[in-house]
């Protein structure tokens, strides 16, 4: 089998545990598989691969979360946060295209300050507030999870807290997260398809975790009434917290 002259046994049975971790993550608290995926894969293959990895799952189960209330909805979200969109995707094209030219080190760094700030700032209930929607801050914070996103695959953070800023309603803000991030995985595949991270070598590994993700993506919603969402967005705010840390370490330290 092609798929392991790239991947142990080993590293392809925790990759597909690392992407079902993350589904169930975001079948939980619909947020947060990138920054899972990411991070675990990180932790024992080279960055560019867990790019790579991440890109189909996110891809499919986006797409997934858009969609649940119908195509109407998703329009509808798509119209609202047409400005948002449009600036992250011009900047994630941009920043998908230094991806192969970065230095291992300083990808760990970008990695691990996205997870890091954005889990940080999350633990410690800190938070814009808008009254109004600011169309300079659309395009500030679109630009910032877009160059972001095409860098490490992670545009969740600048993303959930613009949306929360401007106290978009619980159903709502799933909804059109769901939108950004499916739009945002299509433009992040046609973007790694052109800077060569995603290619015939790396597809099939992101296509065999699909399935674990899928899988921990329905159970995580089937789990959603039963488990206290408070403890549990905490407990995985502290283990995305820890591993931004760590890949902080490695960006440091590890050369």
């Amino acid at each position: 089998m092609a798929l392991f002259s790239l991947f142990t046994p080993q590293d392809l049975l925790l990759a597909t545990s690392v992407a079902f971790v993350a589904g169930w993550v975001k079948g939980m608290v619909g947020f947060a598989m990138p920054m899972v995926l990411v991070s675990g894969l990180s932790m024992f293959l080279p960055p560019d691969i867990a790019i790579a990895g991440l890109i189909l799952p996110t891809l499919v189960t986006n797409g997934v979360q858009a969609l649940r209330e119908g195509f109407a909805a998703a329009v509808s979200a798509i119209k609202q946060f047409r400005v948002f969109l449009i600036v992250g995707l011009v900047f994630l094209l941009l920043g998908a295209q230094l991806v192969s030219v970065v230095p291992t080190q300083t990808f760990l760094l970008i990695i691990g300050v996205a997870v890091t700030v954005f889990a940080l700032i999350q633990v410690l209930g800190v938070g814009l507030k808008l009254s109004n929607p600011s169309a300079r801050i659309e395009v500030m914070i679109g630009a910032i999870a877009g160059f972001v996103g095409g860098m490490s695959g992670i545009w969740g953070p600048p993303t959930v807290a613009y949306l929360t800023a401007l106290n978009t309603p619980k159903a709502v803000q799933m909804r059109v997260q769901g939108v950004i991030y499916g739009l945002g995985a299509v433009a992040l595949l046609l973007a790694h398809l052109g800077s060569g991270i995603l290619s015939s070598k790396t597809a099939p590994f992101s296509a065999v975790l699909i399935a674990p993700a899928l899988a921990g993506m329905w159970i995580g919603l089937r789990l959603q009434s039963r488990i206290d969402q408070v403890v549990f967005r905490k407990v995985t705010l502290l283990v995305l917290l820890v591993a931004g840390v760590n890949l902080l370490r490695r960006g440091l330290f590890i050369g």
